[in-house]
């Protein structure tokens, strides 16, 4: 397999008749997928798509969205998945920043608000394939073509247009820190992080993985490409907002592995998941934000025999540690080692940190990404020249220690370090204590500014009942911290706020 779409053709043509996506109450089989995936590639062709332009897939996690995606890389194109929940103001800024040639919708897709914030737009922007049984919108500006008409050419797949260094996606940053920045990924770097991926979670072709989590976030994305890169089966939700009814669907499909968060298994350790037959689990994976070793050990008891991953990365280069499960128990604090055939160190000022110091983590291997779409200066900070020529290193702005052993934990991120009394606090190491709390179901740390203090630590706390006090909280945490590390200020929420990914937004704390 040289090319990401090869992913699809050579499963199709080895496994035709498999069961490749369950979606509500569909199933697609490699054939099918295949088949539509090159009738939508030659429908692009035909309206003008050309090698290297971009399309921007505005769709939930549908069995449409999959065609699309294979159907671009077919067409020699690049895709972007925007996530649903995108508004229309953010959905145009990407239309324009990455100066899309078409965008992939459904009949729901404001197009007259968004036709409004395209006013202008660059050029070259064709128009746009809605999907739906709905009618089809006024207001775009552009063509709007229906799905069926797209795909309604017939069968044959389109000339081979690209090599491994060519782009296959971008996909962009949720913008915490100013308007979304589009990662360039080539073909080459996710063929490399897909395998090492599937490497060391032994995915197989009898795998049945449940995907939650947004196709437009890359976590989610890669449960697509590893599923259909080892031929398995890969079972699609929207969310895991009714957990009782995911848990049913996992009985049901025989659900071999499952993707989270930390919402994702909070949630899922507060049912009573004994009453459900999940003995098809194999493994269960966490990434996005950090799991507390509370959780992770829960996790690991509460389902005897199940591997529990616990996994660290970032978009610029997908994938960079991993916690091989045998280690859970000895180093339930820890997100391992680095994932294989790559290299991971920590840095302070350009000199490679040893055991115990906290330092920058960097990252080395092919999966680190092409840089940012039109943002060479970004690039420069980010991506940073490596031994031999023509490597990029990735500076991941994540500060880390290792032990002596050569595992890594993670400390914080460079700007969400609190400096209180003069002292630096880790919002991670105040969050893990706070986790451990009977009553605990979510906990947030952040600092706030103060006159003496310079910050202070303020916990934001989401509890299982209104029991649990405030007193109690600071008790805890005088118990199990240094005193500049426990919080002057505790707040109980209903809810954190999140990001589409399962982050939580901070800056929405203060």
């Amino acid at each position: 397999m040289r090319l990401l779409q090869d992913f699809l053709e050579t499963t199709a043509q080895r496994l035709p008749d498999k069961v490749a996506v369950v979606c509500g109450e569909l199933r697609w089989s490699y054939r099918d997928i295949d088949d539509q995936a090159d009738r939508l590639a030659r429908g692009l062709a035909e309206r003008g798509l050309n090698r290297g332009d971009r399309v921007v897939i505005y769709l939930g996690n549908t069995i449409e969205a999959v065609v699309a995606l294979f159907a671009v890389l077919k067409a020699g194109a690049v895709f972007v998945m925007v996530n649903r929940s995108t508004k229309a103001r953010k959905l145009a800024y990407i239309l324009s920043d990455s100066r899309a040639a078409w965008l992939i919708a459904d009949d729901r897709t404001p197009l007259t608000e968004l036709g409004a914030e395209l006013k202008d737009a660059h050029g070259g922007f064709a128009g746009a394939i809605v999907c739906g049984g709905g009618e089809l919108l006024e207001g775009l500006g552009r063509p709007v073509v229906p799905w069926c008409d797209a795909v309604a050419d017939g069968p044959g797949r389109l000339p081979r247009s690209c090599i491994d260094l060519d782009l296959a996606c971008l996909i962009y940053t949720s913008g915490t820190t100013g308007e979304p920045k589009g990662v360039m990924c080539d073909h080459g770097n996710m063929m490399f992080v897909s395998a090492s991926i599937a490497e060391y979670l032994e995915n197989r072709e009898d795998d049945v993985v449940l995907n939650v989590l947004p196709l437009a976030f890359g976590y989610g994305l890669y449960q697509l490409l590893v599923s259909f890169r080892v031929g398995g089966t890969l079972v699609l939700e929207n969310s895991f907002a009714f957990p009782a009814a995911i848990l049913e669907r996992m009985q049901q499909e025989r659900v071999t592995g499952l993707a989270g968060v930390p919402t994702v298994f909070s949630m899922l350790l507060q049912l009573d998941s004994g009453r459900f037959d999940l003995t098809g689990l194999r493994y269960l994976t966490n990434a996005g934000a950090a799991l507390p070793p509370s959780h992770l050990l829960e996790l690991h008891r509460r389902f005897a025999g199940v591997k529990v991953y616990s996994m660290y990365g970032l978009t610029e280069a997908v994938r960079a540690l991993y916690l091989p499960p045998e280690w859970i128990e000895r180093k339930p604090d820890s997100v391992g080692v680095a994932i294989p055939g790559t290299e991971v160190w920590l840095e302070d000022g350009g000199r490679r940190l040893g055991p115990g110091e906290v330092g920058e983590l960097v990252v080395r291997g092919r999966h680190v990404m092409r840089g940012y779409w039109n943002a060479p200066e970004l690039t420069a900070v980010r991506f940073r020249p490596g031994a031999m020529a023509g490597e990029r290193l990735c500076y991941t702005g994540d500060l880390f220690r290792t032990d002596d052993a050569g595992f890594f934990y993670f400390v914080g991120r460079q700007d969400d370090i609190i400096k209180s009394r003069g002292e630096k606090v880790a919002p991670r190491e105040v969050e893990s204590v706070l986790h451990a709390l009977a009553g605990v179901t979510e906990a947030a740390v952040i600092g706030v500014a103060d006159p003496v203090l310079g910050q202070a630590v303020k916990a934001c706390i989401v509890r299982h009942d209104g029991e649990l006090s405030q007193r109690e909280v600071l008790a805890h945490c005088r118990a199990n911290l240094e005193d500049f590390m426990v919080p002057k200020y505790v707040e109980f929420l209903d809810a954190l706020p999140k990001s589409p990914s399962g982050k939580v937004l901070k800056r929405e704390l203060g």
